[in-house]
Formats: structure tokens, C-alpha cells, sequence
């Protein structure tokens, strides 16, 4: 067997209602990254200078060298850019994360961040890179930026996000297990909760398009009208859809050395601008979202076909297609992953193996369906799930003219097709149910094994969202 330990569903198509405070049909979460002081440099203890986020675009490293330009345009994010950000914003609710060295190096900008009543998140101990990093190295910088983060800032994080990760880095801060949330991934509108390790971690997820690295990218903003634009684009696209009934949350991410430039700055000022002229918008730090989250959709244990034994997975699903365990013992081995936890993946998995197969072991899973209203029904012996379906479409409560007329047709078509007359009854009432069956036995075999497998798979599918997601 397969296991594909990536989420490409997450929510899917029907999403939870956030219940944001006072009704809002959007939270706005702004971040302010705090790095200057604590990238790449010489002065750190780096092998090279940084080339990462700045005006210079393109910079490489320079192994063994300061790089003066590099550590000017960084130094004014801290003694100027981080002062104008506060400035436009120290009354809202934003999330700081910042670099637990570079907050070390600035403490006046830490105590403005503390009297604003800021929070402050981790991002690491120091801004580099840590894709190359073993995981024993990565960990002990992680409980280093945690221990030097709770000396700086008087108490220790309760968010954390790396940016520049590794893939342990997600792993390693669940583990550590005092944060409320981990930011470290871009692929959702909405918080969720993911088991790592054995315990239930929050994410909340961030981003990379609303965010004025851009500014520092090859394929990036070019001016301030570009930068506003494109996040009143993504507000409005969030907004309505919370307006329609499905609220989001929107993320923006700034740089004190990128935004806080003046031509930069008064674009996001008109942005926030932009923003509080709406009504029904919960300005929040991504703590409160956390805390939030956590009352209102607390983790919900369930059963997940793709961490179960073979056993039980064919315990489970081995009825799902009528007396056919085959077709589960053939899903199991296939390359499974989150997104068969639920309905609609699971199925996808057991129709796989039940179109593959050759029209000899179709015909044996069309057999194995009982006639509806048939002997084997009048004698209580349908399996749990058949007995359901035929009761929900009344099929157990026949008048002997109708229970004549499904006899009739019973025989008629068994004769003519060598199988049951198949339909997933719970999309039917009764007397939908006779007239498919009338028009359904005038039709050639070819037709009709192709629209009883259709039928046979529909009621696959039924089954499953009775008990999964």
C-alpha cells in the first residue's frame, strides 16, 4: 500500500461557518515581519551575507563577506520602516513575528510592539534558511528562539512561523507543543486543524500573494498602485464571499524595509483606509483567530479510512458495494491519501477498482444486489444498508398491486439481463422507482450493464456519506 501524506481537499466544497465575533463576514489579520538583525550576515556567525527580500533584486550571497548595501536597506526597516508602520497602525490588533536575535537587537522597537498590545510570534531564531538543516540542528534552534524570545519579550510565544522551513520545521513545532497555532503553511482562507505527532495542531494559514515581498520578486508589485490594487482585489473576492454566506479570513503580510518606504507605505494606508469604510470586518491578531477557532470548531476525532489496517479497512468499506469486499481489499493497496477520508475520495478509490475490472466480476457485484421488493426482502434477509434503502423509498409498505407489479417486472427483467434490476433508491420515491424499472427493461443488455453499474456505484456513494464526511 500507498499512503500520499499531502491534503489536497482540506475543506472541500462546503466550508465552516467561522462565526466571527459581532457577525463579521471577514477577519483581516495583519503581520508585521520583524527580521532586520536577524539575517544573514558575517556579524552573526553566517558563512555569507544575506540575499534575501530587499531592493536589490537578484542579490546573491557573498560567502565570506559583508555586503554593506544589504545591511543598510535591513537597517532601515529597523530604525525607520518599523516606526512608520507603528505609527499607521499601533491601535490595530497585529501579529509581529519576529526574529527572537533581531528583537534582541531592538528593544526599543520590541517595548513599542508591547505598549501597542501587539502580539508576538515566533519567527525563528535567526532569518535564514533551514531547508538543509537536520532536524537535531533545527530543534535546538527552535527551543533557543523560544527561550530567547520569552527573555526579550517577557513571556513566551504562542504563535509560530519559520518562512524559510524546512519539512520538519511544521512537525518540530507541533511537537514542542505550547503554541496555539503554526503559520508555516499558504493553502487555506480558513484555519484548520491538522494531527501531527499524535496531537490535534491548529494552522493558521498565511500568505504569500498579499504580501509586499512582492515588492523584492521578480514577479512582483512595481508601485504602490499595483500593491493596493491587488489587495483591494482580494478583499473584495473575500468579502463577498462572506457576504454570500461563507466568511474568510484575509492575511497581509508586511516588511518594516519593504513597505515601510514611503512610497510603499501610503499604499497600504490607503488599503486600511479601504478596509475600515466596510462594515461587518474584525480587525484581529491571529492569537484572537486561534483562540477563537479553537472555541468554536474544537478538533473533532473520526475515523480515517487511510490510517486503518487492511483488516478493518475491509471490515469497514467491504459491504459498501453489495457483498464485494474485493473491491476494498483493491482500494487499500491503491495510493491513498487525505482526501479519501472522505465521501467522495473513498468512493472514487472503490469505483476505481470496480471499473477495472473485467464485465465477469462486474456481473458478479450487479448479482449480489437483491431484487427490489423481492423475496429476500419479504423474508427479512437484506443486508442492513439494502433494508434501509428500500424502506426509505417505501418499498417495504407495497400494496399487492404494486408488490404484483415489481414481481412481474422482477421476473421480466432477471430473464432478459441475468442480473437485478438495480437503482439507488434513495434518489427516488416509489413511483419513480416503477417507472425507471418499466423503461429500464425495454433497453438492450449493452445499455442496461452499463446503467446498472452506474446505479451499483450511486449507491456506493450514498453509503458513504451516511457515515463520512
Amino acid at each position: 500500500m500507498t499512503r500520499y501524506p499531502r491534503d489536497m481537499i482540506g475543506y472541500g466544497p462546503t466550508l465552516p461557518d467561522p462565526q466571527w465575533p459581532g457577525g463579521a463576514k471577514i477577519a483581516v489579520q495583519i503581520v508585521v515581519n520583524y527580521e532586520e538583525g536577524g539575517e544573514n550576515n558575517l556579524l552573526h556567525g553566517d558563512a555569507a551575507s544575506e540575499a534575501f527580500l530587499s531592493e536589490i533584486v537578484g542579490a546573491a550571497q557573498w560567502p565570506g563577506q559583508r555586503h554593506w548595501n544589504m545591511e543598510t536597506i535591513y537597517e532601515y526597516g529597523a530604525r525607520a520602516g518599523f516606526w512608520r508602520l507603528y505609527r499607521m497602525m499601533k491601535d490595530l490588533p497585529v501579529t509581529v513575528y519576529g526574529v527572537a536575535s533581531a528583537m534582541a537587537r531592538g528593544p526599543e522597537q520590541v517595548m513599542a510592539m508591547v505598549d501597542a498590545g501587539w502580539e508576538i510570534a515566533s519567527h525563528g531564531l535567526k532569518w535564514i534558511e533551514f531547508k538543509d538543516m537536520d532536524r537535531a540542528t533545527e530543534k535546538a534552534m527552535m527551543d533557543e528562539a523560544i527561550r530567547l524570545h520569552t527573555e526579550v519579550v517577557g513571556e513566551r510565544p504562542r504563535g509560530w512561523y519559520l518562512g524559510r522551513t524546512s519539512m520538519n520545521s511544521v512537525e518540530l513545532a507541533a511537537e514542542e507543543g505550547g503554541f496555539a497555532y503554526i503559520a508555516d503553511t499558504y493553502d487555506d482562507d480558513l484555519p484548520y486543524w491538522k494531527k501531527i505527532a499524535g496531537r490535534d495542531q491548529l494552522i493558521v494559514p498565511y500568505t504569500m500573494d498579499a504580501n509586499d515581498m512582492r515588492f523584492g520578486t521578480p514577479q512582483g508589485f512595481n508601485s504602490g498602485d499595483q500593491y493596493f490594487a491587488y489587495l483591494r482585489d482580494t478583499f473584495d473576492v473575500l468579502y463577498a464571499e462572506g457576504l454570500a454566506g461563507s466568511p474568510r479570513m484575509m492575511s497581509l503580510g508586511l516588511h518594516c524595509r519593504l513597505v515601510g518606504r514611503p512610497g510603499r507605505a501610503a499604499a497600504l494606508q490607503r488599503f486600511l483606509d479601504y478596509v475600515k469604510g466596510h462594515e461587518g470586518v474584525w480587525f484581529a491578531s491571529r492569537l484572537q483567530i486561534a483562540e477563537h477557532w479553537a472555541k468554536v470548531h474544537p478538533p473533532q476525532d473520526r475515523v480515517r479510512p487511510t490510517e486503518m489496517d487492511k483488516a478493518a479497512f475491509v471490515e469497514a468499506y467491504g459491504g459498501i458495494f453489495e457483498h464485494s469486499p474485493w473491491i476494498a481489499e483493491g482500494a487499500f493497496e491503491l495510493e491513498l491519501g487525505p482526501a479519501h477520508d472522505r465521501a467522495a475520495g473513498l468512493h472514487n478509490a472503490l469505483a476505481r477498482i470496480f471499473r477495472s475490472a473485467g464485465d465477469d466480476k462486474r456481473l458478479e457485484v450487479l448479482r449480489a444486489h437483491p431484487d427490489l421488493a423481492g423475496k429476500l426482502a419479504a423474508a427479512k434477509r437484506l443486508t442492513a444498508d439494502s433494508t434501509a434503502e428500500q424502506a426509505s423509498a417505501g418499498l417495504d409498505a407495497l400494496t399487492d398491486a404494486e408488490r404484483d407489479a415489481f414481481t412481474k417486472l422482477n421476473a421480466a427483467y432477471t430473464e432478459k439481463f441475468g442480473f437485478p434490476f438495480i437503482i439507488a433508491v434513495r434518489d427516488h420515491d416509489k413511483a419513480g422507482i416503477l417507472a425507471a424499472f418499466q423503461r429500464r427493461v425495454e433497453q438492450d443488455r449493452d445499455t442496461e450493464f452499463a446503467e446498472a453499474c452506474k446505479q451499483v456505484e450511486r449507491i456506493a456513494l450514498l453509503r458513504l456519506k451516511a457515515i463520512l464526511p
